[in-house]
């Protein structure tokens, strides 16, 4: 699909890649947009309009997009947003909090500050806008009419009971948790395990001191609720145990996680309310799971976050396109300093390993908590550890696509003080010689 503007900046309906280049080539259209790709004509001025809808399958990982007319679908995106962004607001705070300890005086803030009304927590409101990134997008090239979004309300009480095969709370039951009557997590999680280790079935009356496990661990995303919590011992809950082969790492929770239930139930009437207010002149609707699903089922299409967004609204034509997938990706990394672990021959298998995979076992001081020593075990040093820093950024950055003599190259990164560019494939080429084609961060296309 290539959007079309009229002489005066009129939206117009989208034509074909194939038309677009000859209207091209022809002088009788410029280029004036990439994302979506758009052209400006030069000669006429108006034009006829069909209705048009595009509909939304909001989403907190996947937004699945169908722009449609009666009789064909124009586009159909299926857009992934970014997974680690709690994380980043996470570590934000934290830097920010190291950088004022260190002073070793500094002044009061005078706090008069106040939240405006509609406040949202950064992390969410990045996400709504990453929700509502394409549509705007397309809003602003093409006449759209009409707007249908699945906006769902979710009682998280209620699906956490039906994934645990309890009974459906009612009345005293929202008020009465897990937690009732509990001061502490750590006690509410020992008190559901009955003091136990629930990996080798210890007890406090065995003489072991309990810890509090996450099952998918807090660098995963993993969070502190009660369902992501397990009781395991002191000798268990050891570093190697957290590594690929131990005990501890490939635990799944009972119950998922409803991260995406609790974003749509607090965002969804102020995302409808924005594209309201922003387009007065479209007819925005909303539209709930169960009406999507009975639609896909009378339709028999596969369940999919595009195909989702097709069967929404009034229009379904037969004629359809391959979806494409557009991954969200960080513009630039902040990490200034890496290191490099030393790597190693396991005598045991032969394989290779890190220095930390084979470490002493020593935690702290106390030896009783002391794992098995797997230094015994390093055989020839392959690479010697090291720490990089970074200095300088430079124009290239790594998965950034060259051109270079009429071949597309993915760069792996700069070397020689930012003179030459490496490759993916180990090739060294003068930066003088290459061009961007394209930069890595923001939205791309991937493979299914």
């Amino acid at each position: 699909m290539v959007a079309v503007l009229s002489k005066t900046g009129i939206r117009l309906m989208p034509t074909s890649s194939y038309r677009a280049r000859k209207l091209l080539a022809r002088k009788k259209a410029v280029i004036c947009g990439y994302r979506p790709f758009t052209i400006r004509l030069t000669e006429r001025e108006t034009g006829d309009v069909q209705p048009v809808e595009l509909a939304v399958d909001t989403g907190y990982f996947h937004v699945g997009n169908s722009l449609k007319t009666a009789k064909h679908e124009l586009a159909a995106v299926e857009i992934r947003t970014l997974m680690d962004e709690k994380q980043r607001y996470d570590d934000r705070r934290r830097y920010r909090r190291m950088r004022r300890s260190r002073l070793r005086y500094r002044a009061q803030r005078f706090d008069n500050r106040r939240r405006p009304e509609g406040w949202l927590a950064p992390s969410i409101q990045g996400r709504m806008e990453q929700n509502l990134a394409f549509l705007r997008r397309v809003l602003s090239v093409v006449p759209v009419t009409r707007i249908v979004m699945e906006m769902g309300q979710f009682d998280t009480q209620v699906l956490k009971a039906v994934e645990e095969g309890r009974p459906i709370p009612e009345g005293t039951d929202y008020q009465q948790g897990e937690r009732y009557g509990i001061a502490t997590l750590r006690e509410a999680v020992f008190t559901r395990d009955n003091y136990t280790c629930q990996c080798c079935e210890k007890t406090v009356h065995d003489g072991v001191i309990l810890h509090v496990h996450h099952i998918v661990y807090r660098s995963q995303g993993g969070t502190n609720r009660m369902g992501n919590l397990i009781t395991v011992c002191e000798r268990c809950h050891t570093p190697k145990n957290h590594k690929p082969g131990g005990k501890l790492y490939k635990w799944k929770p009972t119950v998922k996680s409803f991260k995406g239930a609790t974003f749509m139930t607090a965002v969804r009437w102020i995302m409808y309310r924005s594209v309201k207010d922003s387009f007065p002149d479209v007819d925005v609707r909303i539209t709930y799971g169960a009406k999507t699903k009975l639609q896909r089922r009378t339709l028999d299409i596969t369940k999919s976050h595009v195909n989702d967004a097709y069967v929404m609204g009034d229009f379904h034509p037969k004629h359809r396109v391959r979806p494409v997938i557009l991954q969200k990706k960080r513009r630039n990394n902040r990490i200034l300093e890496k290191f490099y672990d030393a790597k190693y021959i396991d005598t045991r298998d032969g394989s290779k390993k890190t220095g930390q995979q084979l470490f002493n076992g020593r935690t702290n001081r106390n030896h009783n908590t002391d794992t098995g020593n797997l230094r015994l075990y390093r055989g020839k040093k392959l690479s010697k550890g090291k720490r990089a820093i970074r200095t300088t950024r430079y124009r290239i950055q790594p998965h950034d696509i060259l051109v270079y003599q009429g071949q597309e190259i993915e760069a792996s990164g700069c070397h020689c003080k930012g003179t030459r560019v490496m490759t993916t494939a180990k090739k060294s080429l003068p930066i003088g010689k290459v061009r961007v084609r394209r930069y890595s961060g923001g939205y791309y296309a991937v493979a299914e």
